[in-house]
């Protein structure tokens, strides 16, 4: 019997390409989950501060009841809560957190 010789290099190429894109797609789905990740962690944040934020204001309210026209003002983890009272009872209840530019982001187009 005549063996027939098989021919590596196509099926090296090959492989070559698909450990490329196997590596290639498994960074990105590392540094997606990474981002998932972290964008998880601050809106967790900022929920518990806003939760604890309304326990706060209405813990206030409850224990004082209104009397007159009056303005509550809570702060935490810079986000702040301002109850506005008046005779009837709440007439304003607003969350409010202090905006700050990124400047990790470099030299970007300010839009002018």
């Amino acid at each position: 019997m005549k063996k027939i010789p098989i021919k590596l290099g196509p099926l090296a190429l090959l492989l070559a390409v698909i450990s490329i894109c196997l590596t290639t797609l498994s960074i990105l789905s590392w540094t997606t989950a990474r981002a998932d990740y972290a964008l998880a962690k601050r809106y967790a944040e900022t929920v518990s501060t806003r939760y604890e934020l309304e326990a706060q204001g209405q813990k206030n309210i409850s224990e004082y009841p209104p009397t007159g026209p009056d303005t509550k003002i809570f702060t935490l983890n810079g986000s702040r809560l301002t109850i506005v009272l008046d005779e009837k009872g709440i007439a304003s209840w607003k969350h409010e957190k202090e905006w700050e530019e990124d400047e990790s982001i470099g030299n970007l187009w300010n839009g002018l």
